[in-house]
């Protein structure tokens, strides 16, 4: 029955995103898709997007160390850094599972508690939540003006701006409120279960939160993962023409609604994602067949970003380790 269980983990998350990506592409013309990405896309700016990307992982991992140290769990820089990168590229697997390794790799590197690591991991997620949640309002409220300005302009109103939705389209966007929904009352009852000890150590890592030596610093980590994943995707808006001209503050509020999509269970968001950034692109005035361009490119791109760091940090947490046990065996004199 847990093996049963395992697999429906794996297997379940992958058909309800390979269902969203076929319905958006059972038309795409394949061919012409790869010529537009070899030849139309401005690379530059592509690579120029990774830089943020990888910056917004590295100062996760900073962030994480400084929720340790107030109960004295002490993580080296790089372990933190390398669990971080295996996290991310494991979750493609197994949607959430990177949360629970990364305790466990640094558990393994430099004998952190396992149950104080996840707490810290639960503060983490509040933290973004709440930031998350503030930045998407400010958002909205920045792009009022802006919204109203293209209704005037183009003579539409509420509702049938609102009728450019298909029905499936609303379908879709219910599935994925309730898988979302779904996933955050299963962990929420995952916890519940836990033995008290476990509580303990969580509530010692969110309570890390009032020890910190230096809140201001970890409240401006926190922003700046926030501004390098905005810039990671806003960056790739320039890689098209037909994105190159988008305001900043609707690039911003496009990010904030694809990050909700993202709580959706699946490998990266992959389907949600995929089909919150098309639909708002196509609202700003984008063509269908350009959005979906866009989404499908993008993503799979800097996916493959996290498969390379994920390697990366895989790689780096084997070497140390085997460099430790070397280094702990008694020489022969």
């Amino acid at each position: 029955m847990k093996l049963l269980q395992n697999i429906l983990k794996i297997v379940l998350p992958f058909l309800f995103a390979l269902g969203i990506l076929w319905w958006m592409y059972r038309g795409t013309d394949w061919q012409a898709f790869l010529s537009s990405v070899l030849h139309d896309m401005k690379w530059g700016w592509m690579l120029f997007s990774f830089v943020f990307g990888i910056l917004a992982q590295l100062v996760r991992a900073w962030r994480w160390r400084m929720l340790l140290a107030p109960i004295g769990e002490r993580a080296r820089r790089r372990s933190c850094e390398d669990a971080v990168f295996v996290s991310y590229a494991a979750s493609l697997v197994v949607p959430r599972s990177g949360e629970v390794l990364r305790c466990g790799l640094l558990k393994r590197a430099d004998g952190v508690s396992f149950s104080k690591a996840l707490g810290t991991v639960f503060t983490e997620r509040v933290v973004d939540s709440l930031l998350i949640v503030l930045l998407t309002v400010a958002a909205f409220f920045w792009q009022v003006p802006a919204f109203k300005r293209f209704l005037d302009e183009t003579g539409m109103d509420l509702r049938s701006f609102l009728g450019r939705f298909t029905e499936t389209g609303y379908l879709v966007t219910i599935a994925c409120i309730v898988a979302a929904v779904a996933l955050v009352l299963t962990l929420v009852a995952r916890y519940m279960k836990k033995g008290k000890k476990v509580l303990k150590n969580l509530w010692a890592g969110v309570s890390s939160l009032r020890k910190l030596n230096n809140l201001p610093l970890f409240l401006f980590w926190s922003l700046m993962i926030w501004v390098c994943y905005f810039l990671h995707f806003y960056l790739a808006f320039f890689c098209f023409d037909f994105t190159a001209n988008i305001p900043p503050a609707a690039a911003f509020l496009i990010f904030c609604i694809s990050t909700f999509a993202v709580l959706v269970p699946t490998p990266n968001g992959a389907g949600p994602w995929h089909f919150a950034v098309k639909t708002s692109l196509v609202l700003y005035g984008v063509a269908a067949g350009n959005a979906i361009l866009f989404a499908l490119a993008v993503h799979t791109i800097q996916t493959g970003l996290v498969v390379v760091l994920g390697l990366w940090g895989w790689l780096s947490t084997t070497y140390l380790q085997k460099k430790r046990i070397q280094s702990n065996k008694p020489s022969n004199a």
